[in-house]
């Protein structure tokens, strides 16, 4: 079993969540996390880049001069690609960079970030998160009794807007709900804070994770 410490609003210790060891994989997956972490940025990649190629350049068919009789190279338009302020060879266009990944592999990325958070003492466990007041200094006080510190993921059971507003002017901080947590963001952040609501959500992701995958 993984024994996870919960703590109250003001950081007093309140009891322990215990995580079977059967739903954790440390044994695979690492390649699963990376292909998952990849696949990830390229989906939010812009792939907006965009150049005019010879026949999309404005300009007419006339040639520059003469084919003949100057002494220069033979030149039939300037919209050619070899020409300053011509067509441009190749050049990118719009495209989208998104990758497939089939859906056992996500399964399993997902299953061997979170382990490795757990495993690795990485998720702090709060009753809940209850702010007096959508304010940030309540946010931050929060976060001081729990001596918090750099980036950390807040996950909660559900979406709460008065949590949502206390926290989203702190830096380095980002509220996610349990049961949209990526793979991306359990790799990104060093520490994690989950009410108990959401750890349970977590581990029921677990638990279908590994059953669809077995």
């Amino acid at each position: 079993m993984s024994k996870l410490p919960i703590c109250d609003a003001k950081g007093a210790p309140s009891g322990e969540l215990e995580i079977p060891d059967g739903l954790l994989e440390l044994g695979k997956g690492s390649q699963a996390v990376h292909d998952s972490i990849v696949r990830h940025l390229a989906g939010i990649r812009a792939g907006t880049a965009s150049t005019l190629g010879k026949g999309e350049v404005a300009g007419s068919n006339k040639k520059p001069w003469r084919q003949k009789g100057l002494g220069r190279a033979r030149a039939g338009y300037r919209q050619s690609p070899v020409w300053r302020g011509g067509g441009i060879a190749f050049g990118p266009h719009p495209r989208s960079y998104e990758k497939d990944m089939p859906k056992a592999v996500a399964r399993l990325a997902f299953r061997r970030a979170l382990s490795e958070k757990i495993s690795g003492g990485a998720i702090r466990v709060i009753e809940a998160f209850t702010v007096a007041r959508p304010k940030t200094r309540e946010f931050a006080a929060l976060l001081k009794a729990l001596k918090v510190e750099g980036p950390v993921l807040c996950v909660t059971g559900k979406a709460d807007p008065d949590v949502i507003r206390s926290a989203r002017n702190l830096p380095r901080l980002e509220i996610a709900v349990a049961r949209d947590v990526s793979v991306f963001q359990l790799v990104r952040y060093p520490v994690i804070v989950a009410d108990r609501a959401a750890v349970g959500v977590l581990e029921k992701r677990l638990a279908k994770n590994r059953g669809a995958a077995s």
